[in-house]
């Protein structure tokens, strides 16, 4: 194989954008866009127009097995990743799915027992972890530099939406087709970064605000406690009403603190570990000396989803390590499903044995009891595989 012959599914805003990178901008090194799929009139018409000589299908079913495509991406709506992920690995093709790997864990066990039983390449679209702050924060955490990390706190404001998003059409912001507001929505790759850079905790307590802010049923206010075997702990704070909001990480360590904000990297650096200082110094006030440093970095963002478009095309061809491998969605989508599952029960979330029916069954309960959104304005342009 030379070229991989990616097929699309979703044609909204991501979905889209994705084809305009592979076919029409050609961003994508022996990637080719080889069949689009939408259940959309409208959106198939806009494919037609728009991308010429690209085969256009309405169901799914039909372009796995017309022969046409070696691998997907999935950019539907977020209910319908796992499922058609598993279609498609039966089908013998490659997956890239988009954020989130699914919205209840439960189903994305399953999908990522399908991707392992396969001999295909499975991964998502993680793209801020080809951001060059990212990487480099999670560089300094694991070379050692930072030390034994005591706290990590991470305020994520900057989400802000109007009522009229929520109304912009009749599956955003419900438990029945979006499963879920914040969290599900804006808050994937942050949730994933957080793994990503300093692991998964043991256990959750969260509060949420439910239509806090807006008339809706989700939530749009986020407060969550973590805590790790370690005794390091974390503070998640999240919401979509706020304006202006923030984005400021900071991850305190035995060696000082990081900072990110402003996709810039303040390493406040002591010159000796805290802990150290603490065992042989006598006085009664002091600290260890500290040097504020500014840490290089890209501060551009890297290549974002044409990075990982061209990770996954890589790994296909020559059989490299993918960036964002797609079985590691499950992580992030546990501490999400921990949050709102604390927040439901009033109680602590166990991370490590986290209870995957019992949430599958209390989002059950939050489905059944869905409303119908009224005075929604529909945007033709915006259906699954948007923020």
């Amino acid at each position: 194989m030379e070229q991989v012959r990616m097929g699309i599914i979703g044609l909204g805003n991501m979905g889209s954008s994705h084809c305009s990178k592979i076919h029409l901008i050609k961003a994508v090194p022996n990637m080719t866009l080889g069949a689009v799929c939408d259940i959309s009139p409208q959106r198939r018409k806009w494919a037609t127009d728009n991308l010429q000589g690209v085969p256009v299908f309405e169901h799914a079913t039909d372009m796995f097995k017309s022969g046409l495509i070696d691998a997907v991406l999935i950019a539907t709506e977020h209910y319908f990743h796992p499922t058609l992920a598993i279609e498609a690995f039966d089908n013998g093709l490659h997956v890239l799915t988009e954020k989130p790997a699914g919205v209840y864990t439960k189903q994305v066990l399953e999908m990522n027992e399908a991707a392992e039983k396969s001999d295909k390449i499975f991964g998502i679209m993680y793209n801020q972890r080809t951001n060059p702050v990212y990487q480099k924060v999670k560089d300094l955490i694991e070379s050692g530099e930072l030390g034994g990390i005591k706290r990590i706190v991470w305020i994520i404001t900057n989400w802000y939406r109007p009522q009229a998003y929520h109304d912009s059409c009749a599956w955003r912001s419900t438990w029945k087709d979006e499963g879920g507001g914040a969290l599900i929505n804006q808050n994937p790759h942050n949730l994933d970064l957080w793994q990503w850079m300093v692991g998964m905790p043991q256990r959750i307590q969260a509060f949420c605000g439910f239509g806090k802010y807006y008339d809706i049923e989700v939530e749009d206010d986020v407060t969550a406690y973590m805590e790790y075997e370690s005794g390091a702990t974390g503070v998640y704070i999240t919401a979509t009403g706020e304006a202006p909001g923030t984005n400021r990480l900071e991850i305190s360590g035995d060696m000082g603190k990081i900072v990110v904000e402003n996709n810039e990297i303040t390493f406040h650096r002591n010159r000796v570990s805290e802990r150290e200082f603490n065992k042989t110094f006598d006085g009664i006030f002091g600290s260890p000396e500290c040097w504020k440093c500014e840490i290089p970095a890209d501060k551009n963002g890297g290549e974002q989803h044409v990075g990982i478009l061209k990770n996954f095309t890589k790994a296909i061809l020559t059989g490299s390590k993918l960036l964002a491998p797609g079985v590691e969605g499950i992580n992030g989508l546990t501490i999400s499903n921990a949050i709102h599952y604390s927040a439901w029960t009033g109680g602590w979330a166990d991370v490590e044995n986290f209870d995957h029916a019992h949430f599958y069954t209390l989002l059950q309960d939050k489905i059944k009891n869905s409303t119908v959104k009224k005075n929604v304005v529909q945007k033709t342009t915006d259906v699954a595989g948007t923020h």
